[in-house]
């Protein structure tokens, strides 16, 4: 029988997979399947690392860890409560990350979480204990915590490479906007100050599309990125994401485009009506703006010359992210706007 999964906020894994496989492997398969619990991070099985074959990877080939799921923050935007429930923070308990990093072993890891930082004490407890194992890690926190002199302290003693933040604008109406409230594009210059002079490697995430961005945004973004060196950054078209307020709001004023083909290239094109240009200035400005911030020109201007491993980190983004402003024209699948 045809198998469906229902209610997005009831569709862990955990629980359902293994029932749906003993179904399978019985005869008796049903139709509908879903929790009646939330899952608990605690004790979640390892991954079976020994049947990867890494010499078949790239160079730099990060060890995927998943450290916690949710995110404490509601950004007017963002899906992460549609996708995961709407259950807040939840992070696995530091000794068994460690365990699962030592089975691995790897030495570069990545943390995939929305937030790496949801409880401060508690990640402060993970970044302790992985001071040992002498990795090399990334992640995504909040830019409140590239604020927190002792938190990276810590975190640069304990390994960290490369974090990636979204801050999402440089006007602060935006961030209004967009319920960032935990952006104050005000403290971005000592945010930036802090990494650097620790030498951590970051990148920026951007969205642009808000009702109150207009087309100054664009070069004002670029100046301020150029000007405080900042080594890498994602520029995005805002998204109208099913389950997120963004939606509802765009929805009631009739201003989805397509809405059928609306889960396709997120980030990429424009699947509203902007309220101060159209949808197809809107792509052709971050494209533009793209193309502009990794130009060779411009990466010379700001990076450092790569002496350690985060310069070199910062480097290998930006040589991925210049090919793909170069071929962006490239990826269109649909184009009506």
């Amino acid at each position: 029988p045809r198998i469906e999964l229902v209610d997005l906020t009831q569709l862990e894994g955990e629980e359902i997979f293994p029932r749906m496989l003993e179904d399978a492997a019985a005869g008796r398969l049903q139709k509908f399947y879903q929790r009646d619990t939330i899952a608990s991070l605690d004790g979640m099985p390892t991954p079976r690392w020994d049947l990867l074959k890494m010499k078949d990877y790239v160079f730099y080939r990060p060890f995927v860890i998943q450290q916690s799921r949710g995110c404490p923050y509601t950004c007017d935007f963002c899906a992460e409560r549609r996708l995961n429930g709407d259950y807040g923070y939840r992070d696995r308990p530091p000794e068994e990350i460690v365990e699962e990093i030592r089975k691995c072993g790897g030495r570069h890891i990545f943390f995939a979480a929305s937030q790496f930082v949801g409880r401060k004490a508690r990640t402060m407890e993970l970044l302790e204990a992985l001071i040992p194992l002498k990795i090399r890690w990334s992640a995504l926190f909040s830019p409140r915590f590239g604020l927190d002199e002792q938190f990276l302290d810590l975190a640069k003693r304990s390994g960290l490479l490369h974090v990636n933040m979204g801050i999402e604008s440089i006007s602060q109406n935006t961030l209004q906007a967009m319920h960032k409230t935990a952006n104050h594009s005000q403290t971005y210059e000592d945010m930036i100050d802090n990494l650097n002079k620790r030498n951590i490697s970051y990148s920026f995430n951007f969205v642009f599309g808000s009702d109150s961005d207009d087309e100054d945004i664009f070069p004002t973004t670029l100046k301020f990125l150029q000007e405080h060196r900042v080594p890498a950054a994602y520029f995005n078209v805002m998204a109208p994401l099913r389950g997120t307020p963004f939606y509802d709001r765009m929805k009631a004023e009739d201003r989805i485009i397509d809405e059928a083909n609306l889960d396709r290239w997120n980030g990429v094109y424009c699947h509203f009506h902007p309220a101060r240009m159209s949808g197809e200035e809107l792509v052709a400005q971050v494209k533009n703006l793209q193309r502009q911030f990794y130009s060779w020109r411009l990466m010379v201007r700001r990076l450092r010359i790569p002496r350690t491993q985060a310069d070199l980190a910062s480097w290998n983004v930006n040589f991925t992210q210049r090919k793909v402003a170069l071929h962006s024209d490239s990826m269109n699948e649909f184009s009506e706007f």
